[in-house]
């Protein structure tokens, strides 16, 4: 099986920290290009730079995902992208009676309608190519719910619904398109519930493995969906949770 991404280039939003830097890290150890992304120019120069210094080929694309203009002008420059993998998310925390409809549409804007608008920039020239490969990150979150976080669960939802219908119609021009569903990973974005005493007890009590996932840990699924090891995968939802939503 081949799992080596030699000549390919990815795009990884939200690729400075957290899950996003450790799939870069993970596809740039297969041979992959790597175009770094975050919303701030001098992280993901810092974060390209450092990748280049292991030897590997890594470029920086810093603009705002949600942000229609920033991501036009950016891809314009970007070249030729093979992969892309959708990571970028946000998450705001608030009963549903005080939850502002601004939060809402923010949280959508950045999770679920920026996907969709960076694989209808991408998909193009990937159908053209007869190659290409479309990762969502989703989440265990797209497959259940919590309390007080609604407008996350529900584009994580969507998330997968999306990866369906477009794996649906890229499929026939060679490209796949595939979600992601990791459960609690030790990243910075989940830091303040780490540090959560009780959290983190439900956390290692709910999961078979007992401990919070290490972002190099999901970095193996998206090399796979994006390899030619898993160009039968399409239209897939891969759980990595450590068994979280297998238990009661």
């Amino acid at each position: 099986m081949d799992f080596r991404l030699d000549g390919r280039r990815a795009l990884i939003t939200g690729s400075t920290r957290g899950l996003g830097l450790a799939i870069a890290k993970a596809m740039a150890e297969q041979g992959a290009g790597i175009i770094i992304n975050s919303r701030t120019a001098d992280e993901s120069q810092a974060t390209a730079a450092e990748l280049s210094a292991t030897g590997c080929e890594a470029i920086a694309l810093p603009f705002d995902a949600s942000d229609g203009a920033a991501r036009k002008a950016a891809l314009a420059q970007a070249g030729v992208i093979d992969i892309l993998v959708n990571n970028a998310g946000i998450i705001h925390r608030a009963p549903l009676a005080e939850f502002p409809e601004q939060k809402w549409r923010d949280v959508l804007d950045v999770n679920l309608t920026a996907p969709f608008l960076l694989a209808q920039s991408v998909a193009g020239g990937m159908v053209e190519r007869g190659w290409g490969r479309i990762i969502n990150i989703s989440s265990i979150m797209g497959q259940i719910g919590r309390a007080t976080i609604p407008a996350y669960v529900s584009s994580k939802h969507g998330l997968i619904g999306l990866t369906r219908t477009l794996a649906v119609e890229l499929g026939p021009h060679g490209v796949t398109v595939n979600a992601i569903n990791p459960g609690y990973f030790a990243t910075e974005f989940n830091a303040p519930l780490i540090a959560d005493k009780e959290f983190d007890a439900m956390v290692k009590g709910r999961t078979p493995l007992g401990r919070w996932g290490d972002p190099a840990e999901l970095a193996g699924a998206a090399v796979f969906l994006a390899s030619d090891a898993g160009g039968y995968v399409n239209g897939a939802s891969l759980t990595v949770d450590g068994g979280m939503t297998a238990a009661l």
